[in-house]
């Protein structure tokens, strides 16, 4: 049987978070989308784990929504950001996932977690301690704890990116990173890229939305195969045996940090025009920031187009009600587009069913266009204009955007 999980979460108290990201609403977008297990989120947070408790029943790590037989099925999850000096002397901050076995460990790992920062104050909260400290701190609780790197290639946060001061997830754990099994690709990245690296192989690469709001839930996520309803422990242990069936991915160009840039003076470069410019903005003179492409490219091993013989296959989507939006000509929170949504959930059951299984031409028989543009999405017939420095990037499905500096009048800075 297969399950769709989307394994990066947040909850309404995370910092630029929608209020309405609650327990029940969750369930409910995650049912419309297709995904079956999802992280909680922000179980760090004390009054978020509160709703969880009283919210949430358990049974084998497994919990579901009190007096709803179709549940979604959560898992305890949350991200953090450590903040620590390298041993230059440095400020470095890298986020984290977490994922626990059950509240009593959540609660014991939260009273560790307490005393490097204030967890009350954010859903991902920054915690005064090493990656190598936070992964102790986790594992010493439950050994059944899993700790991965969260967004891996970000620049600012990312344990592999631009300005992280690491070129290793060996280098950023230290000691403690023989715990350490996975890591997830972020936005602005794809499995394909990752393959380039060669001391990544035996790390399993996952995905997950890092939703701020319940319309971005499932943007990124893992599918998984089980014969019965699964455990957390099977859940994890498929995770470091690498025996997912899929991840479901992002085009990496539409992540806002896939290429350089600095958004100040609207300047975005592929690799190779950075290096020209010495990774300095040719407009103000001030230090680009390098994107994931970049970054990618400074540390492969491999030509583009590898593939490990391990790897776990990916397909790339783009979120429906961006589909819709690109293809009506509207904004994706128009109420059009919504309309649109509800009707295409209606006659195909979950979002992921129209972007990844339902015959295109039944899709065409509801809208033409429509299934036209996701025929091109699933055959990887679509143009991007890369996102840069915090700026998504744009979908051109149909490759109507024919400059770059045109399609930079419609980039749109949005939550992460």
């Amino acid at each position: 049987m297969e399950y769709i999980a989307d394994l990066h979460t947040h909850s309404k108290y995370a910092m630029a978070c929608s209020e309405q990201l609650n327990l029940e609403n969750m369930d409910a977008a995650a049912r419309e989308k297709g995904i079956t297990i999802m992280s909680t989120g922000d179980f760090t947070h004390p009054r978020w784990l509160n709703e969880i408790k009283s919210n949430l029943s358990q049974s084998q790590g497994i919990l579901t929504l009190k007096g709803s037989p179709r549940s979604t099925k959560f898992i305890l999850g949350s991200e953090v950001c450590t903040i620590f000096e390298d041993k230059g002397g440095k400020s470095r901050k890298i986020h984290h996932g977490i994922f626990v076995p059950d509240i009593d460990s959540a609660e014991l790992v939260n009273e560790q977690l307490s005393k490097h920062g204030n967890l009350e104050s954010d859903g991902r909260p920054a915690l005064m301690m090493s990656p190598a400290q936070l992964v102790e701190a986790v594992k010493g609780v439950s050994r059944d704890s899993f700790v991965f790197p969260a967004h891996a290639w970000t620049p600012w946060f990312g344990i592999l990116g631009a300005f992280s001061g690491f070129d290793s997830i060996e280098e950023g754990y230290e000691d403690q990173a023989k715990y350490i099994h996975a890591l997830e690709t972020g936005l602005s990245s794809d499995p394909a890229m990752n393959w380039r690296i060669s001391k990544l192989d035996k790390y399993a690469l996952i995905s997950g939305s890092d939703a701020h709001s319940l319309p971005k839930l499932g943007r990124e996520a893992v599918v998984f195969e089980f014969e019965k309803e699964p455990s957390y422990k099977q859940i994890i242990d498929s995770i470091k045996e690498k025996r997912m069936k899929m991840t479901i991915e992002f085009y990496p160009e539409e992540g806002k940090y896939h290429f350089d840039g600095h958004r100040n003076c609207n300047i975005s470069l592929s690799p190779e025009e950075s290096s020209r410019y010495g990774d300095r903005c040719p407009r103000c003179g001030k230090r680009l920031t390098i994107g994931v492409l970049h970054r990618v490219d400074k540390l492969a091993d491999r030509e583009e187009g590898y593939k490990p013989s391990n790897a776990v296959p990916f397909v790339h989507a783009i979120p429906l009600e961006e589909v819709i939006a690109y293809v009506m000509k509207k904004n994706t929170y128009s109420p059009f587009v919504k309309s649109s949504y509800k009707k295409l959930i209606e006659k195909f059951s979950t979002e992921f069913n129209v972007l990844i299984k339902a015959d295109i031409d039944q899709i065409k028989e509801a809208d033409k266009d429509l299934g036209k543009a996701i025929g091109s999405v699933r055959e990887g017939r679509v143009n991007l204009v890369p996102g840069y420095d915090g700026i998504f990037g744009i979908i051109d499905i149909f490759n109507e955007v024919k400059q770059r500096k045109e399609a930079g009048k419609q980039a749109r800075i949005s939550e992460f």
